[in-house]
């Protein structure tokens, strides 16, 4: 094996042994002793991608990934949002908003912060009694875009976080409509809407993953809210990203979601009213939303 080759595999080792959720549940003697082996003579980075990712395997999270130099590239260059927000006005005053994901670069996170809150704004027309916050097809990216979109409608205060290995925490909160991180400058204050008290329906489905999952898990033990559809993805998880020497990029899971109760989350999160999705199976009825709306007009809020 070549020193380049080796000095590569063993930073993103190392990376994972120092910085991995799950790191304490992995034998790095073995993990080091069988990558070093596989590898055999690997003469440049490319070489040692099938390793980190066996290495990745390991650590049996479902959310930790390799991208490859010119696949982290694309990720996050400036293509336009391909999924803008959906916002409309339901019969019964109900506000429905579909949340996809996102991921790209800062410009892309302001375009689909202004799209989403216009889409928000012609949901609550006229004044929305309760809201259905659609997340079925939202597979992750950047939470704390989405997080300033569905901000006036969650209400400020301390909505969730973040527990790492060794049970340190972070919150998330929301003030005057937005979330307090680095990301949002720039984003403005939203005003809460309906004092940000209004009932929720929040829907979910096996499409439902990382960050669509921290939205989630944002709108769990809030008053007045109850989530309709199937259990989600499974991986409502926080990860970092290392780049490493020749581009690629590490995407290493490193924290759990937690709720503003507390409690926290790594593995599918199921619905309060499970019913099954049929979107994209060829029929007109749509039953989550149905039974989302059900409640929503039984909700004295919309009576």
């Amino acid at each position: 094996m070549s020193a380049e080759a080796r000095s590569y595999l063993s930073k993103a080792l190392n990376i994972m042994e120092e910085n991995a959720l799950r790191r304490d549940d992995v034998d790095w003697v073995e993990v080091r002793r069988a990558a070093f082996t596989q590898a055999g003579s690997a003469q440049h980075p490319v070489d040692t991608y099938p390793v980190i990712e066996m290495a990745i395997s390991s650590l049996a999270d479902g959310h930790s990934q390799l991208f490859k130099p010119d696949r982290a590239k694309e990720l996050f260059s400036g293509a336009p949002v391909r999924s803008p927000v959906e916002g409309r006005a339901l019969p019964g005053r109900v506000g429905y908003l579909s949340l996809p994901g996102v991921l790209g670069s800062d410009e892309i996170y302001q375009q689909y912060v202004r799209e989403g809150r216009a889409a928000v704004a012609k949901a609550n027309r006229p004044t929305a009694c309760g809201w259905v916050i659609d997340l079925r097809r939202n597979r992750g990216g950047n939470m704390w875009p989405m997080l300033a979109v569905v901000g006036p409608i969650l209400g400020d205060g301390d909505v969730g976080g973040f527990v790492d290995a060794k049970g340190k925490k972070s919150v998330w909160s929301i003030e005057k409509g937005s979330p307090l991180v680095e990301e949002s400058k720039g984003w403005g204050a939203s005003t809460p809407i309906g004092a940000g008290s209004a009932p929720v329906a929040v829907l979910t489905s096996r499409s439902t993953a990382s960050s669509g999952e921290a939205v989630t898990v944002a709108f769990r033990g809030r008053p007045d809210t109850r989530s309709f559809g199937e259990e989600t993805t499974g991986v409502p998880t926080g990860n970092t990203s290392y780049r490493l020497s020749d581009g690629a990029l590490l995407l290493l899971t490193v924290v759990k979601d937690a709720d503003r109760t507390g409690r926290t989350y790594d593995g599918p999160i199921p619905p309060d009213e499970e019913v099954a999705d049929n979107l994209g199976r060829g029929s007109k009825r749509d039953p989550v939303l149905e039974a989302a709306t059900a409640w929503l007009s039984d909700h004295p809020a919309c009576e």
